[in-house]
C-alpha cells in the first residue's frame, strides 16, 4: 500500500471517529433533552397530584362541616319538638292542687320532669332568663304590654331556649311600657 492509501485510512478511522463522537454527542443531546422533558412531566405530575390532595382535603372537610351542621340541625328540630311537651308537663306539675302534691305518684312525675329536662340540657339546650331582665329583641318576643318600668320584662309567659349558643325559641313575654302618669 502507498504512503497515501495510509492516511487515507487513518484520515477514515479519524472521520468514523469524529462521527461516533457527534453520535454519541447527538446521543448525549437527545437524552438531556429527553430527561429534561420527564422533569417537566414530574413536576406537572406532582403539581397535579398536590392539587388533588388539597382538593381531597377541602372536601373531607367540607363534609365534616356539613355533617356538623346536618347534626345541629336535627338536634334543633328534636328539642323543637320536645319543648312543648317540656312545657305541658312543668304546667301540669305547676298545677297540682296541694291535696296531690304529696302523693309519691306525684313526685314521681316531678322527677321525671327533671330528668327529661336534665337530659336536653345535656344536650346543649339552656333556658334564656327572663324575670327582670331588660327586654332584648333577639332573646325575647313581646306579646303584651302592661304598666311597669319601661323595657323590662314583668312577666314570662312561655320559657324561651337556647341550643348551643344559637337561639331556639325566643321567650314569650309581658313587658313594662312605663306608668300613665300626667
Amino acid at each position: 500500500m502507498a504512503r497515501g492509501d495510509l492516511v487515507t485510512d487513518e484520515e477514515k478511522e479519524v472521520e468514523a471517529a469524529v462521527e461516533e463522537n457527534q453520535t454519541v454527542l447527538d446521543d448525549i443531546d437527545s437524552l438531556r433533552e429527553a430527561l429534561s422533558e420527564e422533569k417537566e412531566k414530574a413536576e406537572k405530575y406532582l403539581a397535579n397530584w398536590q392539587r388533588a390532595q388539597a382538593d381531597f382535603i377541602n372536601f373531607r372537610k367540607r363534609t365534616e362541616q356539613e355533617r356538623a351542621e346536618n347534626f345541629r340541625l336535627a338536634s334543633a328540630l328534636l328539642m323543637s319538638s320536645l319543648l312543648p311537651a317540656l312545657d305541658d308537663l312543668e304546667r301540669a306539675l305547676n298545677n297540682v292542687s296541694a291535696k296531690l302534691a304529696g302523693f309519691t305518684w306525684v313526685e314521681g312525675i316531678v322527677l321525671i320532669q327533671r330528668k327529661f329536662q336534665a337530659i336536653l340540657e345535656g344536650q346543649g339546650l339552656e333556658r334564656i332568663e327572663t324575670e327582670g331582665k331588660d327586654f332584648d329583641p333577639n332573646f325575647h318576643q313581646a306579646v303584651l304590654y302592661e304598666d311597669g318600668e319601661e323595657g323590662k320584662i314583668i312577666e314570662e309567659l312561655q320559657k324561651g331556649y337556647m341550643l348551643h349558643g344559637r337561639l331556639l325559641r325566643p321567650a314569650l313575654v309581658k313587658v313594662g311600657k312605663g306608668t300613665d302618669e300626667v
